[in-house]
Parts: structure tokens; sequence; C-alpha cells
């Protein structure tokens, strides 16, 4: 993994010795807490985990068990036993991947402050990512009808983290350049906005572009106009 200075990472084993929860260590003078919030599971479950996916799988699975069995002779019972023991199997891979979502969940905490983004998650080993605004060069954001979304970050040349130690949260499909996303997020919208005003004044400070990326999804949530120079959300 290799980082860029300004992005840091901490690793260890426990989120019971935080001095401020989701965060490393204490806010140094003139940084504050902005906003908090962590991944919907349920909705985790289905958009980062494809839970729906694998139960639809394995229901063909037994469907297809029970009607080739029947269609090859080897009898009612045989065919629904069959069915049965695919259905458990599925409910099972289907629990383990709903409760690990249930896990990462309760384990992550996005945190907004008036200088960087920080993502501290881990299920087994803790691990907490420090992002300076300054080093988000894009961000976009992809709400759904309910009003839950994610919230990618492209990082600035140079900047780069690992895919396995975001995962998952981290943009799809994009191992050769690793985008950290804020995942299943309640009222994402709300949070897109508080986002990009810091990422635009950051930009503002350091005399560099940034880009924010159109919504994507059903839902496209109405967008503020700018007053008085601030921009509108992302």
């Amino acid at each position: 993994m290799s980082r860029p200075s300004g992005i840091s990472a901490a690793i260890g084993q426990e989120h019971d010795g935080e001095p401020v929860r989701g965060l490393p260590g204490h806010l140094p003078e003139g940084e504050h807490i902005l906003w908090q919030g962590e991944p919907d599971w349920r909705v985790l479950s289905r958009t980062a985990m494809r839970a729906h996916w694998v139960a639809i799988y394995f229901g063909v699975l037994a469907a297809w068990n029970l009607g080739n069995g029947i269609a090859q002779g080897t009898g009612l019972v045989a065919a629904l036993t069959s069915a049965a023991v695919t259905l458990v199997v599925g409910s099972i891979a289907v629990g383990l991947l709903v409760g690990y979502a249930w896990l990462v969940g309760r384990t992550t905490v996005y945190t907004l402050t008036n200088k960087r983004f920080v993502l501290r998650h881990g299920v087994a080993l803790s691990k907490c990512f420090n992002i300076p605004y300054r080093t988000i060069a894009t961000a976009a954001v992809k709400v759904d009808s309910k009003g839950f979304g994610d919230i990618p970050l492209g990082l600035a040349d140079g900047a780069r983290i690992a895919y396995p130690h975001l995962w998952p949260h981290v943009r799809p499909f994009t191992l050769m350049n690793p985008q950290p996303m804020m995942r299943a997020l309640p009222d994402v919208p709300s949070v897109a906005e508080r986002l990009s005003l810091q990422l635009q004044l950051a930009a503002n400070a350091a005399d560099k572009p940034f880009v924010a990326e159109p919504v994507r999804g059903p839902a496209r949530p109405e967008r503020p106009q700018p007053s008085d120079g601030q921009p509108a959300a992302a």
C-alpha cells in the first residue's frame, strides 16, 4: 500500500481504545467533526455482499434439482430431499453474507471534519485511514429510490490505498486505481452536500480543480442553487 504525504493509516485490534469514536486520536486545535455516520447493514448486504443474488441462485438451483430429479425418475422424495439440501446450503450462505454485512455496519464509522475524511473499519482487524481533502480529486454520488446511496472518492495523482485494505468501502472494479467509498448511506444527498462544500474549499485553498461527478441512480435529488459563493452539492 502506497500513500502520498498526508494520507495516513492506523491498524489495531479493537475500537474500544479510541479516544474519539471513529478517530485514531484527539483532533488537533482548529479541527472539528462535521458529520459521522455508518453504512446501513441491510442495504450493504444487498449492494456489497450481493446476498439477494446468492439467494436467487440457490433458489433456482433447488428448483432445477427438484425438476431434474423428477424428470430422471429418481422419485419425488429423493428430488425433494435434494432441493431441500440445496435450500439449506443456500440459507447458510445468505446468512453468512448478511451476518458479515451486519458486522461491517457495526464496526464502520465514516467521519467528515473540516480538514479530512476518516474511514475507520475492520471486523477482525481495525483499520483507520485519514484522507485530507486536498488529496481528493473527484467525488460522485449514487442514490437509490429510497435515498440510500454511495459516495466514491477519486484520489489525486500519486495517492493510492490498496483495494483489499479498503474493501468493502471501495468503488467496485477500480483495482488499478482504488477509490475509497462511503457505502449504503441513509440520506446520502445531505452527506454529499457537506462533503462537496469541504472539497471545494480545500480546492480553492490549494488553487486546484475539483470535479463533482453527476449524481447517478433512479432518484436524482434536487440540487440546491449556490448562494453567497457556496457550491452546490456533488
